[in-house]
């Protein structure tokens, strides 16, 4: 039985993070810049590799914390990578994980020596190897999970207008909504605290914020079906 395990040739395992943010306006990508080859600039998602003595959640978190200073945020596993070539350096197989933060929320925390920086959706850089099919099919996660979960709360900040939240799953989707429709759809979850606090600066009479109602939210997490429609 040792014999068949000394055979086997030897296989890294990395874990890279898609970490999506909202800034009020646009879905981001947090990036850093990697010199792999010389004289190209080559941007990567947050990533590093398992250790002997971890789990994959557990290396996951504690890699995300070392390049970013985040804890205690949305992550989840997507999905595993191991083309033979998808790394030219070494044999590995990736395990991909995507994250969802609110960008004001973590600005200050994401340290500047990795060279980290927020890219568009719109307008993402030349990605290491595989990198941008790890993205690609994050985003077809995050959006089917936002149709059957109220997954997009937590890229917003605690207190958030309707119009915020709104403009979030605009993003999500790349689409718009009718604003009475998207209202009317939210409201009826019960998901959310209405606030006696408006924002102030958009409008002359503000618009009521609104908090969520944490105990409601993780009871139907898993079982809140078409929480929104991307139609």
């Amino acid at each position: 039985m040792l014999e068949q395990y000394q055979a086997q040739v030897k296989c890294l395992v990395a874990l890279d993070s898609i970490i999506f943010g909202f800034d009020g306006d646009e879905l981001k990508l947090l990036l850093v810049k990697r010199g792999i080859e010389e004289n190209d600039v080559t941007w990567s998602l947050m990533g590093g590799w398992l250790r002997p003595d971890e789990g994959l959640e557990e290396s996951a978190a504690r890699i995300l914390f070392q390049l970013t200073g985040l804890t205690n945020i949305y992550l989840e596993q997507l999905y595993s990578f191991g083309a033979p070539q998808r790394d030219p350096v070494e044999r590995t197989v990736a395990v991909a994980y995507f994250a969802l933060i609110n960008v004001n929320d973590y600005q200050e925390k994401i340290s500047d020596s990795y060279e980290a920086q927020w890219f568009s959706m719109h307008e993402l850089p030349n990605l290491l190897f595989d990198h941008r099919q790890m993205v690609d099919m994050a985003i077809r996660q995050l959006r089917y999970k936002a149709t059957q979960h109220p997954i997009g709360f937590e890229l917003l900040p605690e207190k958030f207008t309707i119009p915020q939240l709104q403009k979030l799953y605009e993003a999500i989707f790349a689409t718009t909504f009718d604003k009475r429709n998207f209202s009317r759809k939210i409201l009826s979850t019960n998901l959310l605290i209405k606030l006696d606090e408006k924002q102030k600066g958009f409008s002359k009479k503000g618009a009521y914020l609104y908090i969520v109602d944490n105990t409601r939210y993780q009871q139907q997490f898993n079982s809140f079906l078409n929480f929104i429609s991307s139609n």
